[in-house]
């Protein structure tokens, strides 16, 4: 199985005509998803390369293909007003691309998605969503898949999916990181495992879906046997997540935290990664997990074999070393 996203999936992108939208829904056309159209406000009517239609607002997109997931590559001054559109359509997973939306339009627009429980945001500033697809044929970036779902700009071919995985065991991944999602999933991968569904909650400090809504269906899914997990400094995130990992979790989550030797209060990279104080340095979150239970990676080079650890798959020596 996996979460909020499979094969049958419709998906749409709010921004199709720009150059990343259009870029990037090739990407996820090509890779199998079932992208059914987008929206770019004064071109309803129109089609992109693909042929996919293109739509004038997400009501009408929703309305003409039966959408319920959404990809937004808007422009950061539109970008909050475009999450809010899509959930006022009736869309169910709304993943957001765009990086450098401000704080405080963010803040407003969580504050308003309260009325619309039914809608998953992922990110902002997020690599997006994926399902993998069964392979069907070829190696590489030239590998073709079915029934699976890619959301955004992860690279799909690095994935397995829980059917083809040599083990016959799988793992949902959750990251702060985009480069370092990539990276967990081509280590398990490595390792033998599939991956059921991989997330990007994305590293601005004010964001959708957090750790703990994801632990949360990772540990309901049936296929899903472990998780890996990856925070980065800033916030108290994932010291909450370990809390309910060690009251709630009945699968092994093996974590890591990125910016061990970032100075306190100079911001790095995201902008959700700022330390502001001695609880949220990546010591004190990998300090809190290893309390928790969580078995955490002293480098991001062992996120793959400590996973395969948890899960009782034998490591060789020379690799666990």
């Amino acid at each position: 199985m996996s979460i909020l996203v499979d094969g049958s999936t419709k998906v749409i992108c709010q921004g199709i005509t720009g150059t990343s939208g259009a870029f990037h829904t090739k990407g996820c056309f090509d890779y199998g998803t079932k992208m059914v159209g987008g929206t770019t406000p004064g071109k309803g009517g129109t089609k992109d390369a693909n042929g996919l239609p293109i739509f004038d607002t997400v009501q009408d997109a929703v309305d003409a293909t039966g959408a319920t997931a959404s990809m937004i590559f808007v422009p950061p001054p539109f970008a909050a007003d475009a999450i809010l559109e899509a959930a006022n359509a009736g869309i169910e997973v709304v993943c957001c691309i765009t990086e450098g939306i401000p704080v405080q339009d963010m803040v407003r627009t969580k504050h308003i998605l309260k009325e619309f429980p039914d809608c998953c945001l992922i990110g902002p500033n997020c690599p997006g969503i994926i399902t993998p697809g069964i392979r069907v044929d070829g190696e590489g970036s030239s590998a073709t898949f079915r029934d699976g779902c890619k959301i955004g700009i992860m690279p799909g071919y690095i994935h397995v999916a829980a059917a083809d995985a040599p083990s016959g065991k799988s793992v949902g991944i959750i990251s702060r990181s985009g480069t370092l999602t990539y990276e967990a999933v081509w280590q398990t991968s490595a390792m033998g495992l599939g991956q059921t569904t991989c997330v990007g909650i994305g590293g601005d400090p004010v964001r959708g879906m957090g750790f703990i809504d994801l632990l949360a269906k990772f540990d309901a899914d049936p296929e899903t046997d472990g998780v890996v997990m990856i925070g980065e400094i800033g916030g108290t995130d994932e010291a909450e997540a370990g809390v309910w990992i060690k009251e709630n979790m009945s699968k092994p989550v093996a974590a890591f935290i990125a910016g061990r030797t970032a100075p306190k209060g100079k911001r790095m990279g995201h902008a959700g990664a700022i330390i502001g104080g001695s609880d949220d340095t990546a010591q004190a979150k990998m300090d809190a997990l290893k309390s928790c239970g969580v078995s955490v990676c002293e480098s991001p080079a062992h996120l793959g074999i400590r996973m395969a650890e948890a899960l009782g798959i034998d490591v060789p020596q020379e690799v666990a070393s």
